[in-house]
């Protein structure tokens, strides 16, 4: 019989197997393939016959323990019993069974209903992450008290990391994933926006956020978070995480306020105007070309593959129309989401916001902010505008055209 064992072992459960596949699966080598053929229901009459001489006396006890489920003259408690035994053998074939077999159980198992509950607790408990992940995560059997119980364990990180990123968790689960105090699961149980978690949890985190950097950006994005989070988030957080904090809709008004004393405080002094020097040169050179219409994508490109930083920062500031202090300061606070924006207002592309904001406000790689999708702004309309507002740049409403790609 073709294919590996973890294939066969699904190609016995299944009970559209066709009878040829069946009678061949019979005499397969392995006796987990022969067990999980005994357990199929939809078994032929003469291959249940040949399996009932089966030489393992597990796969014969399978076997014996399904028919006799099927007997009329028991009784309902003996049936459960007998089904009750049925499963206690599979399990602990279960548990000798070779890694793929039980990666292939875990994918079998994970999003059914009902079925041998004592396997799926195995299969959640396995130490190997391909085993257990797929059925903490997904499997409709587990139990709150199931979760709770498992992490009290002291199981392997993955483990909690599974549960952490388990959709629908209660306050319970969430209360054990965090009392565990590893930090990668915590933030993954942050990152989790259908876990529950309670608001005294909550406030907790971020007390300890200050410490825990990775834990910043998911509190600030929770659905829900309580005014005593925001408050001490607001002490906390800095840059884009702040703005991302006072653009929440459900923003404490007292946390508003200092979190918009917290922005002010952040924006540098605007530089003194230029002498007549570089940067009002470098200004009436890029007007000169904005009036024959040479400024675009391709030309600030350009000027910051020449490494000529001034030159570009001129260019954007009159294609934007915006003062040159107004770009200096977004660059002075490094601030991505007003690259972006700045860019949006000029009529650049998404793509051109990306090099401005790596060769012109020096972002590192994790921190610049890219298209969505393919020619898209990874900012709504009305953000950037905020963004914008906040560089103190008035609203003068719409772009003036659609841009297309950088040119090579």
């Amino acid at each position: 019989m073709g294919g590996d064992e973890a294939t066969r072992v699904r190609q016995g459960a299944c009970e559209t197997t066709s009878p040829e596949v069946l009678w061949a699966l019979a005499h397969d080598p392995s006796v987990t393939v022969r067990a999980s053929l005994a357990m199929n229901p939809a078994l032929p009459d003469e291959i249940g016959a040949l399996l009932a001489a089966d030489t393992d006396a597990r796969v014969r006890t399978i076997l014996g323990r399904k028919l006799s489920t099927l007997t009329p003259n028991l009784s309902g408690q003996d049936r459960q019993r007998a089904q009750s035994d049925a499963v206690a053998n599979l399990t602990a074939m279960v548990a000798d069974a070779a890694l793929r077999v039980r990666i292939n159980l875990a994918e079998a198992v994970k999003h059914l209903p009902d079925g041998p509950r004592d396997i799926v607790l195995r299969l959640a408990h396995d130490p190997a992450v391909m085993v257990c992940e797929p059925v903490i995560r997904f499997s409709p059997m587990l139990t709150s008290e199931d979760l709770v119980t498992l992490i009290a364990t002291d199981p392997p990180q993955t483990t909690i990391l599974a549960v952490a990123n388990r959709p629908r968790i209660d306050a319970a689960v969430s209360d054990a994933v965090a009392g565990v105090g590893d930090s990668a699961a915590v933030q993954a149980l942050l990152s989790n926006p259908t876990a529950q978690i309670r608001e005294a949890t909550l406030d907790a985190l971020a007390a300890q956020s200050e410490q825990q950097a990775g834990w910043q950006a998911p509190l600030v994005n929770r659905p829900h978070l309580p005014p005593r989070a925001q408050r001490m988030l607001a002490e906390i957080v800095t840059g884009n995480l702040l703005e991302t904090l006072a653009a929440r809709r459900d923003i404490d008004p007292k946390v508003a306020r200092l979190v918009s004393a917290a922005l002010g405080s952040q924006r540098p002094p605007p530089p003194p105007p230029p002498a007549a020097g570089e940067d009002r040169q470098e200004r009436a050179r890029a007007q000169a070309l904005q009036r024959k219409g040479m400024i675009g994508d391709a030309a600030i490109v350009d000027a910051l593959r020449r490494n000529a930083g001034v030159e570009a920062t001129a260019m954007l500031a009159v294609k934007a129309d915006v003062p040159v202090a107004v770009i200096e300061r977004a660059c002075a606070l490094r601030s991505a989401k007003g690259m972006v924006s700045l860019a949006w207002k000029a009529g650049l592309s998404v793509e051109t916001s990306v090099v401005l904001q790596v060769a012109l406000a020096h972002l590192t790689p994790d921190l610049v902010m890219r298209p969505v999708q393919e020619g898209v702004f990874p900012l709504s309309d009305d953000e950037m505008r905020w963004q914008l507002a906040f560089l103190d740049v008035p609203d003068r409403s719409a772009r003036a055209w659609t841009p297309g790609h950088v040119a090579e």
